[in-house]
Order: structure tokens, then sequence, then C-alpha cells
């Protein structure tokens, strides 16, 4: 289900910079007009000048259900509708699992997974009622591959969204809404500002894909989202680690642990 970004209005969680803001500049070159939100007003607001009139600026904090509902209130206002719901926020916890302590997991899980259900709870009615629209969540091929044990809470939120996205998929397609889910491996973002390490500080595990600039995946998601694409990766080759994952799941858990030991 193809999607036009032309004058659709648009609504990006987390694009006061990096993959959000290259998004929402991917969405107005294609003639979409774009809500930047983030929990960083001036940093909304920067990415909103640059939009010229196809942008408007909104503080946005996804753990609160209001300032989701005055995003929607102000695309409303200045748009009149909402047609694509882009949500990408998401924070690290980093540690050995057993030093992570829990309100480490419950901030992770309320700004990661929470903030999607949040979304939905007050966009989706709006998509419904007009039959049409487009949802991008944002995971991350740790949420497809089991290599990110080392920032185990993230890596439980990116698998949850898979399965929410892919189940979401389900109900909505027949009801004329896309879903499509973004899953970045190695990009050029300010992200290491969301990170929060427990205990000592140890280099990440898992394949070595490919890092791309920002850039380059706004355009991969606005491409995405035009073909109506569910899965959007920006590593081809994490397409290959998932099929041998799907072929035969303990001798990939096998191989990993052996590399790693």
């Amino acid at each position: 289900m193809s999607f036009d970004l032309g004058n659709a209005v648009a609504v990006i969680t987390g694009a006061g910079s990096g993959i959000g803001r290259a998004t929402a500049h991917s969405f107005a070159r294609r003639g979409a007009r774009v809500v930047v939100t983030d929990v960083d007003a001036g940093r909304a607001a920067t990415v909103a000048d640059e939009l010229g009139e196809h942008g408007v600026a909104a503080r946005c904090d996804v753990t609160v259900l209001a300032d989701l509902e005055a995003a929607r209130d102000l695309a409303l206002e200045r748009f009149g509708r909402v047609d694509l719901v882009m949500n990408n926020v998401g924070v690290i916890a980093m540690g050995a699992v057993e030093e992570i302590p829990l309100e480490a997991w419950q901030r992770v899980i309320d700004i990661n997974l929470m903030s999607v259900v949040r979304s939905n709870f007050v966009f989706l009615p709006l998509l419904l009622q007009q039959g049409s629209g487009h949802i991008v969540n944002t995971s991350s091929t740790a949420g497809l591959l089991p290599y990110g044990f080392e920032r185990l809470p993230y890596t439980a939120t990116k698998h949850a969204i898979v399965g929410l996205s892919e189940s979401l998929w389900l109900y909505l397609r027949p009801r004329g809404i896309g879903v499509s889910c973004l899953c970045p491996a190695g990009v050029a973002t300010n992200i290491v500002e969301q990170i929060t390490f427990y205990g000592e500080p140890k280099p990440p595990r898992g394949p070595s894909f490919p890092i791309v600039d920002a850039e380059t995946v706004g355009e991969l998601v606005a491409d995405g989202v035009r073909e109506g694409r569910f899965l959007i990766l920006t590593a081809p080759e994490a397409a290959d680690e998932l099929r041998e994952h799907g072929t035969d799941v303990d001798a990939y858990l096998s191989r990993l642990a052996i590399e790693g030991a």
C-alpha cells in the first residue's frame, strides 16, 4: 500500500536531531508538512525553522500523554489533519545484566515502548476515522537479532516494538493504514547523549554492520513509507543475519557464543 507524502501532515517525535531531524527534512522535500517534536524545545524549533513553511515545532516529552495530545492538536490547528506519525524516541541503559537497576529498566520501557503505546492512543483514532495514514515505529537491528545483551533494556523494548509493529500492521492494513518498522544498525547520530552506563563500560558486541549518516536513513524512511514497506533496514547485511537466525536459532546462537568467547 503506497503512501503519498505530498501535502501529507506528519508528526515526528525525537525530531530535534539525528534520524528524526533527517526524516523531517526528507518528508518535507517530498511536500509533507511536519510537526517537529522533541523534549528539547530549542532543537525542535531549530529544525522547524530549517523546514520553513513546511515545519512547526512543539516540545514533547513522550512519557507525558498531554504532550502528545498537544502535538496532535497543534497539527490539527495548523494543518487541519494528521496523516503520518513517526515514533522515534529511544534511550539506552548499558551495563552487565545484573548491574542495571530496576529503575533504569522502568525508564527505558517508559520512554522507548510506552511512548509508542501513548502515541497510538492519541493518534490512531484520527487515522482510523479518516481511513488512511501511516505509522513509522523506530526499532533497531537490536530488536531483530540477539546481540544486545550489554544493553538489555534497550534490546527488550526494541524487540517489543518489532512485535507491536507487526501485529499493528495486520490490524491496520485492512483499514487503509500502513505501518513501517525502521530497524537501523550503526547510524552517526548523537544517541550517545541518551546512554546511561552502569558498571564499567564495555564495547558492544554484535555484527559489524556499516555505519551510515542520518541523512541516508531519512531518505530510506521516506522511500519506505512511499512504497508502503514494513521493514526498513539501514544495512542490507542485516537481512542475511535474519535469514540465518530464522533458519536455525540454536545454531545461530551457538555461533555467536563461540565468536564472543
